[in-house]
């Protein structure tokens, strides 16, 4: 080891010598189209601190129909280049452009959806985007970087913002546009085939593609069976072409970054730009072994080196098996190499690579599978047109059948294991599809044969990411110079207590101004004993840490924050049935996810997502502090549930799907009898005027409710069990509705933080509902407070209530799915809010927010910053 310290050291010194001697040109200007995995963040620290007069990192756009979710994506990128000094990048992402079905592309389509799928708005299915995981080692843990990402990035003023963000588009247009530049892809081509398409005059300005993805004559090395096994073992992927461990009993072929939107690739390399591919054929050459990987825990000098460390070592304790070090390659990292090599020698005419093999290959990308011509319902390019989209040819090679997810019959192979779908393979051919690519075959041995690192690559990845030259100025802890972490927990000691309550929610604006008001409560009237979070609603499930922080300013750090499923009941552990209905881009998960931009003013607690586990919760092993580990939804219920007195029984609020409640009445078969009464905040009866429900996304189905819908089988199962349920309905709902009512009524009232919030997050709903159609449906948000309001003041409030006896559709029919049916024959009888004094409630939503007592302990994140930025008084302790 001492030897390859030595080695680095000695080429550290070597590469700012070669720094100073570089000629006064200009800088190679760079475009990363990413989307944020964990090895995207080791490219981008490695393109970051590369010397600035040679290479200049211009912007960066995220590919948000993959690994990431955007709102998580963009703020965890706007940390990254704070922590990084590199506020000067532009950044990029989504935008609510869409693609009609004559093929015309309209300005700043976001890239949410494959081109194959995209329509006129964000809404759609996830036809490729089923093979990447919803939770563990999948779009969660990235999301939250494994929850490293708020325990050690700084924070500065960079956020996204509703309608200042700049689109995907506008940022490739304004940075291609500007000079030469050379385009790197770590996701899915998405974002850069619909510039491509749309802006073909400017791909002159594009001097080089480099890409990592597909692969050409690889042979997948994992899920092999050891050489000495001496037990049964069957082989998963072993020799598979491809890498998708989700899908490869359907597609053997594809590697992730293609098969996320095979036709967009396809564009990209039958542009006519020159393109290095750097496909699995290389990066299964150069796996994150032991001695590397221990290599990096001891140059750990620079914070970008920390954080890359930090982030690997986490998906190392987390992987499913014990094969992390034979499994896990450098796929993105490497490609940076690659790029930044490739861009040196061909600027000073040197052929080859310092750190990858190449050849030359006639490839093309694999849209569709053979008999060609046919219509089967698979490809939106063909089917249901006279004239096929993008005026493709009939009976071409886009015109077969397209691969509908990771389980699609026509890709199965009776009595075999391997699929026969080809969609995203990279394949070689000749004839007149077949397109010339550079391509990398293998990483390159380390010259030195006394180190312990045997590529090249990971030298150079080491020794740059350790220079002391554009680095990392401090992570959160050294941003403020009296940073610390502090619990605030209320002393209810000989306060006589209220319901013992659990809110369940899906993360929505209005479910954040509800959670509020709960928190304002008196303890001896309501006792929020904990919350449950689904991931199958408006949120995605990383937005679990704005909880966290609402608790965190409301000084209830001491509630529980279950986590809950992803998917509705019965539709599998992948997917996004009936979460589909919901918009990507504004309006919806977007905004959902970041508070429509007001996250980051809320003060950060302590408490996080974080995937941390141990071996005693089912994980493979203990990580670095398993007690830190997030709890699920189930588990927060047992807690609860033992904590009860005899004679106490628990009250439910759910605002959002109801995943959560049926999973746990179908895992515990006593949970009725200690559940008091349910309120459901969701459904729609049709009434006397036939009024709609509020799917506003499907509009075959007129009746149903966004809750209900979400879940329809969770539904009937909560909606027609024996639970003491009053249902809180859509047309309740409307009359809670007002945005000016209760802003007026909000801006009489006192003054405290929790109120200020409110009012400014409710003011830009209404602003923006005003202003933009994207935004017409807030109105659901604000009206999803009267479940809230109802638990905590009904007793108070002039109201009716009527039984009904009701029934739930959940046939599995989208049109029909999620509505509520009266039906006289039931003997199923709910409690239905029918009428309240809306003047009232208003009022008292007012006065309630308003009350000085229960305010928030620590009111915004500006008041965080200013506390830690001075010396410490005795801490506040309530």
């Amino acid at each position: 080891m001492a030897a390859a310290v030595v080695v680095i050291m000695v080429l550290a010194a070597a590469v700012a010598a070669g720094g100073a001697a570089t000629d006064q040109a200009a800088p190679q200007r760079i475009l990363l189209d990413t989307d944020m995995d964990t090895d995207d963040l080791l490219a981008l620290m490695y393109i970051l601190k590369q010397n600035r007069s040679e290479f200049e990192l211009k912007a960066v756009t995220i590919n948000v129909n993959a690994w990431s979710d955007a709102g998580h994506a963009v703020n965890h990128l706007y940390d990254i280049l704070y922590m990084m000094g590199r506020d000067d990048i532009l950044v990029g992402i989504g935008g609510d452009g869409g693609i009609s079905d004559a093929g015309t592309i309209y300005p700043n389509v976001g890239g949410y959806l494959p081109l194959i799928d995209q329509g006129i708005t964000t809404v759609g299915d996830c036809r490729y985007r089923k093979a990447v995981p919803l939770e563990g080692g999948g779009r969660l843990d990235i999301d939250t970087n494994w929850g490293i990402r708020r325990s050690f990035l700084p924070q500065g003023n960079r956020r996204y913002i509703p309608f200042q963000q700049p689109t995907t588009q506008q940022v490739m247009i304004d940075t291609i546009s500007a000079g030469p530049t050379t385009v790197i892809l770590t996701g899915s081509h998405t974002n850069f085939a619909i510039f491509l398409m749309t802006y073909p005059h400017l791909k002159g300005n594009v001097k080089h593609i480099y890409t990592m993805g597909g692969g050409v004559r690889s042979k997948n090395p994992t899920g092999c069976c050891p050489k000495d096994v001496t037990t049964a073992c069957t082989p998963q992927q072993c020799g598979d072409i491809g890498n998708l461990f989700s899908s490869y009993s359907t597609n053997p072929y594809a590697e992730f970054n293609i098969f996320g939107d095979p036709f967009a690739a396809y564009q990209v390399f039958h542009s006519g730009i020159p393109i290095t591919l750097v496909p699995l054929d290389a990066t299964n050459t150069i796996p994150v072994n032991e001695e590397f990987f221990y290599a990096f825990q001891q140059h750990q000098s620079t914070f970008e080196a920390e954080y890359c460390f930090k982030s690997l070592k986490m998906a190392r304790d987390t992987w499913s098996d014990d094969q992390f070090h034979a499994s896990y390659f450098m796929w993105d990292s490497f490609t940076s190499g690659v790029a930044i090599s490739g861009m040196r020698n061909d600027k000073d005419c040197l052929h080859g690579n310092d750190f990858a093999e190449l050849e030359y290959m006639n490839i093309t990308v694999i849209t569709s599978n053979e008999p060609y011509g046919i219509y089967d319902g698979s490809n939106p390019l063909f089917d249901g047109h006279a004239v096929p989209k993008f005026g493709l040819k009939k009976g071409g090679v886009h015109s077969g059948h397209v691969q509908t997810g990771i389980v699609d019959s026509f890709c199965i192979i009776e009595g075999s294991r391997k699929g026969r779908c080809e969609d995203g393979y990279t394949k070689e051919i000749s004839g007149l599809e077949a397109v010339r690519v550079r391509v990398a075959t293998k990483a390159k041995s380390n010259v030195d044969k006394n180190s312990r690192l045997d590529r090249e690559f990971f030298k150079s990845f080491l020794e740059v990411l350790t220079l002391r030259d554009n680095t990392g100025r401090f992570d959160i802890t050294a941003q403020f110079p009296f940073y610390r972490e502090v619990l605030y927990k209320p002393n209810f000691v000989n306060k006589s207590r209220g319901k013992v309550t659990i809110f369940d929610m899906d993360m929505s604006a209005g479910d954040f101004v509800s959670l509020i008001y709960l928190l304002k409560a008196p303890v001896e009237e309501i006792d929020l004993k904990g919350i449950f979070v689904s991931g199958n609603g408006w949120a995605n499930a990383a937005t679990i840490d704005i909880v966290y922080d609402i608790l965190h300013m409301m000084g209830r750090d001491d509630i529980p924050v279950g986590r809950g499923t992803s998917t509705a009941l019965g539709t599998g552990i992948l997917g996004c049935k009936y979460v589909s209905a919901i918009p990507q881009g504004s309006g919806g998960l977007l905004d959902s996810d970041t508070l429509y931009g007001l996250a980051r003013s809320l003060p950060r607690s302590p408490r996080r997502y974080t995937a941390e586990n141990s071996v005693e919760h089912g994980a493979p092993r203990n990580t670095g502090n398993p007690e830190l580990r997030q709890p699920l939804a189930f588990e927060v219920w047992q807690s609860v549930k033992k904590q009860l007195d005899p004679s106490e029984k628990i009250t439910i609020l759910t605002n959002g799907p109801l995943t959560n409640l049926a999973n746990i009445v179908l895992s515990d078969r006593n949970a009725s009898s200690v559940i008091k009464s349910v309120y459901v905040v969701g459904g729609h009866i049709r009434d006397e005027n036939d009024s709609n429900g509020n799917v506003f996304t499907v509009p075959s189905n007129r009746y149903a409710e966004f809750n209900l819908f979400l879940d329809p089988l969770a539904a009937k199962v909560v909606l027609e069990s024996t639970m003491d349920i009053t249902l809180i309905p859509l047309s309740s709902q409307r009359k809670a509705s007002s945005f000016q009512t209760l802003l007026e009524s909000l801006e009489y009232a006192e003054n405290t933080p929790e109120s200020s919030f409110v009012l400014h997050l409710l003011s830009l709903l209404h602003d923006l509902q005003q202003k933009h159609r994207l935004y017409h449906h807030m109105g659901i948000f604000l009206g999803e407070l009267l479940g809230a309001v109802y638990l905590v003041e009904g007793s108070n409030m002039e109201h009716s209530l009527l039984l009904k006896p009701i029934s739930i559709i959940a046939d599995n029919t989208t049109s029909t799915d999620g509505q509520v049916v009266v039906n006289e024959q039931s003997a199923n009888l709910v409690k239905v809010l029918e009428d309240f004094d809306s003047d009232e409630y208003y009022s008292r939503v007012a006065n309630h927010l308003g009350n000085m007592e229960r305010s928030a302990v620590i009111g915004s994140f500006t008041e965080q910053r200013a506390s830690w930025s001075r010396q410490p008084d005795n801490l506040r302790v309530r």
